[in-house]
């Protein structure tokens, strides 16, 4: 028996997957979007390289992982009914883990998150009168909490209904919570909502560029359009995918709900620009909040051009609302029940930031070994 993992080629996926398999020794199921098994296990291997040398990365394909080539939206994810009776199965527990970010798109969230969504409920239904289903994990958000100003917010009181969202992103997953609580009322569910999920404390390799290109937009401004005093609720991979893993694969979680933050131990604009500015010894920027409205209406106005500054101007225009909110969400359940707390993103955000300007965000891969087995060509 296997866990069920969607979404393990993407930034979150891929480190739950090593932690599951490298920490847990788990067996995987894994559903990815590929022309064929070449094509997917080429593509788990570029998802995992940044964890897993390739000898232990062949070793967990050939004993440990499964790979189905599916469509997250298509009816039984495209699969034929042999491969999906397999997963069915096979499958004791499920982590769903895929999802659109695209907060500019309606029609990209709507198909993925809500239609993605409701496959994997349907498998997961479907495991459940079978054989029972151990586990049922969501990777949600915390943007589910919708638009908040200086607030403390804790799990239980992150989604009110009469609450606008800030966008379709948000919107979507908040009823991708709700589908899985109304479909599977009496399997042990276990929700996760991570914050703003930016760079790996143990290293600065990254794969992962979006919300770093808008970092690196901000930290080259001498002048920032925020209160210096207020919080960004960021938070290192590696404690979410292992607060993931550790948490699933627990007997018995003690919450249904679990923040996956830094919570009220966030760092300030001032605190983070400091210690950027120390790192590179400069000095640090000045900060002008009356001049936010202007800098909101710059940013849109640039977002449409085309060229470097317009693809910068239009991931600062999908992650602003979430930089000047002053809110951040309590994350005492999880840090009290692994015993271990995030690391202050001001430890390791000059490395990661040095390592993709120096690399002009890109990660370069490296390519499937021609002396290795396998099928991946």
């Amino acid at each position: 028996m296997a866990i069920f993992l969607t979404g393990s080629t993407g930034y979150i996926g891929a480190h739950v997957a090593a932690n599951l398999l490298e920490g847990h020794g788990a067996a995987l199921n894994l559903l990815v979007r590929a022309r064929d098994l070449p094509d997917a296990q080429m593509r788990l291997w570029q998802a995992m390289q940044i964890h897993l040398e390739f000898p232990r990365f062949f070793e967990f394909l050939q004993t440990k992982v499964r790979v189905f080539c599916g469509d997250l939206t298509a009816p039984a994810f495209g699969l034929s009914r042999d491969d999906y009776d397999r997963l069915v199965h096979t499958t004791d527990s499920v982590i769903h883990c895929a999802a659109s970010l695209n907060r500019k798109s309606e029609k990209s969230c709507l198909n993925v998150n809500l239609r993605g969504t409701l496959e994997v409920l349907t498998l997961a239904r479907n495991a459940e009168h079978y054989h029972g289903l151990r586990r049922f994990s969501e990777v949600s958000t915390v943007a589910v909490a919708g638009k908040r100003q200086n607030e403390v917010v804790t799990e239980d009181r992150s989604i009110e209904w009469d609450r606008s969202d800030y966008d379709p992103y948000a919107r979507t997953k908040k009823f991708c919570e709700h589908m899985t609580g109304m479909l599977l009322p009496d399997t042990p569910k276990t929700v996760f909502r991570p914050s703003i999920v930016l760079g790996d404390s143990r290293h600065a390799e990254t794969t992962q560029f979006d919300m770093v290109k808008a970092f690196a937009f901000l930290a080259g401004l001498p002048v920032l359009p925020f209160r210096p005093s207020d919080k960004i609720d960021i938070v290192n991979v590696d404690f979410v995918a292992g607060a993931i893993a550790d948490l699933h694969q627990k007997d018995q979680p003690k919450y249904d709900i679990y923040h996956l933050s830094s919570g009220t131990a966030s760092l300030t604009f001032r605190q983070i620009t400091r210690a950027l500015a120390a790192a590179q010894k400069k000095r640090g920027p000045i900060f002008l909040p009356f001049t936010g409205k202007p800098f909101s209406s710059t940013v849109n106005m640039l977002s449409n051009r085309k060229g470097p500054l317009g693809f910068g101007a239009s991931l600062m225009k999908v992650f602003l609302p979430y930089l000047v909110w002053n809110t951040v969400f309590d994350n005492t359940r999880v840090t009290t029940e692994l015993g271990r707390k995030p690391v202050p993103f001001s430890q390791y955000s000059f490395p990661l930031l040095k390592f993709s300007r120096e690399n002009n965000f890109q990660y370069t891969y490296q390519p499937w070994p021609a002396a290795a087995g396998g099928t991946a060509a």
